[in-house]
């Protein structure tokens, strides 16, 4: 029943279409339409500008963070000496609202890639792993101004900080950071193609917009 109700709250949590709702209450438009045609933070950036792209991303970071802790809000003591299970929850808790994410059932199924709902997850999980990605991501993107190249980067890296900087060595962690990176890489695959095709778009969020 604990699984069920975390499954079942994360992934609802997860579907919430943040940009969605933002472009068809502020702008009524359907973001989905619009630019890359993916409901993320990127996109919004993009079309509607750093005021709702900024309200996207940490709501969709937020929308991770929050189905990883569940477990935190559920009976603690049912998990006292059992960490494996406890962290097994969360996993599941935050892969379910990624799935949320990216297949809403708000929103015909038709949602974002859920690099931020992932971030998200990580800082649930692994704050230090999350900060250091984070850092990762930030210097990436201030050098080449690629928001999937930067993604892309950090996401790989996770497995390694997690692993090496952070000596988070279990087995659980192990396998999630690996199936995190992948799935980052693989809902990056069109933009890998367009970087390797130099037509990838660059973002400049120190430009003036509204």
């Amino acid at each position: 029943m604990i699984l069920l109700f975390v499954v079942i709250t994360a992934y609802l949590l997860g579907s919430i279409p943040t940009s969605v709702w933002v472009g068809r209450y502020f702008k009524g438009i359907d973001i989905r339409e619009h630019g890359s045609n993916n409901a993320g933070a990127t996109n919004t950036f993009r079309i509607l500008g750093k005021r709702y792209g900024w309200f996207v991303l940490l709501t969709d970071v937020a929308k991770g963070t929050t189905a990883a802790c569940l477990p935190f809000f559920l009976s603690q003591e049912a998990f006292s000496g059992y960490k494996d299970e406890f962290l097994i929850l969360q996993l599941v808790g935050g892969f379910s609202a990624v799935f949320g994410h990216v297949f809403p059932v708000f929103a015909q199924f038709r949602g974002g890639k859920g690099v931020a709902t992932s971030l998200g997850i990580v800082i649930g999980i692994n704050p230090p792993a999350a900060a250091v990605c984070l850092a990762l991501f930030l210097l990436v993107f201030l050098t080449s101004r690629y928001v999937s190249l930067s993604a892309m980067i950090s996401s790989l890296c996770f497995p390694i900080v997690s692993y090496f900087l952070i000596h988070n060595d279990t087995r659980i962690m192990i396998i999630f950071s690996i199936v995190l990176c992948t799935l980052v890489v693989w809902a990056h695959r069109k933009n890998i193609q367009r970087l390797l095709n130099g037509t990838e778009n660059r973002m400049n969020l120190f430009a003036r917009k509204s």
